[in-house]
């Protein structure tokens, strides 16, 4: 990872629910300072039918998951039950590295994921892999959208394992920080956030006096539907590409 300080004095606000020890280092690497206020948060959700359903998922041909939230759901459920990876033997599609990486952690392999790290690019390009005759079963959140089910032509049953809650337990800090800083950057990555965001501090604050970072169209949808400019969203969905992007453009302007 280069060490440039490109960032140096810059604040990068991140909105989702957890941040990756290794992002938190790349921000620090490239000189800049990373600060967690989350605006949204995650609960697992739990059902006396768990066990019957982790079993019956076990009978599909593939599993789909498009979140890694979706994914640690999933391994508290496994791991409460004591049953391990093995003991599935169907196939796994996941979208983005992130997701692959906690499902490959604990066991599982990875038999497809998309180019392009979205649910519109999964159901295009998922059949050529799987083919129509297959049934499968996407664990999600429930903010999720139907994209998947009604994307692809195959037999899709959802599980939901979690659910996403907004929080604005750090609007007031996030609206303190906007006013007396300069040089800050918002991150997000979810429609959730934007719209907690949009609420309680652009209504203040306006769009203006900072930079506004995306992952993935969905959530520039969202924030250009809001009133924002979108300064940077990268072509790979991830937080790292998020923060390099942002450092290169800043390397550029120096």
């Amino acid at each position: 990872m280069q060490n440039d300080l490109s960032l140096s004095g810059d604040k990068i606000v991140l909105t989702g629910t957890h941040v990756t020890a290794s992002v938190k280092k790349q921000i620090e690497q490239l000189g800049g300072q990373a600060i967690h206020l989350p605006l949204i948060t995650v609960n697992e959700v739990k059902s006396d039918m768990d066990r019957q359903r982790l079993e019956k998922s076990k009978r599909y041909d593939w599993l789909i998951f498009t979140s890694q939230n979706a994914v640690l759901a999933f391994i508290s459920k496994i791991q409460r039950f004591h049953f391990q990876a093995s003991e599935w033997t169907c196939k796994v599609a996941a979208v983005g590295t992130k997701t692959a990486e906690a499902l490959e952690k604990i066991g599982f392999e990875i038999n497809f994921m998309p180019s392009t790290f979205s649910a519109d690019v999964f159901v295009q390009e998922f059949p050529t892999i799987a083919g129509d005759n297959v049934s499968c079963q996407f664990i999600k959140g429930s903010m999720a959208k139907d994209t998947i089910v009604k994307g692809l032509s195959c037999h899709v049953n959802e599980w939901t394992v979690y659910e996403t809650v907004q929080t604005t337990e750090h609007t007031t800090e996030l609206l303190t920080l906007l006013k007396e800083s300069t040089n800050v950057s918002i991150a997000f990555a979810s429609p959730s956030a934007v719209e907690v965001f949009s609420k309680h501090v652009a209504k203040v604050i306006g769009w203006h006096s900072f930079n506004v970072l995306a992952i993935g169209h969905i959530t520039e949808r969202a924030l250009i539907k809001a009133g924002a400019k979108v300064d940077i969203m990268p072509h790979t969905y991830t937080m790292k590409a998020l923060i390099q992007e942002l450092a290169n453009r800043k390397e550029h302007l120096k």
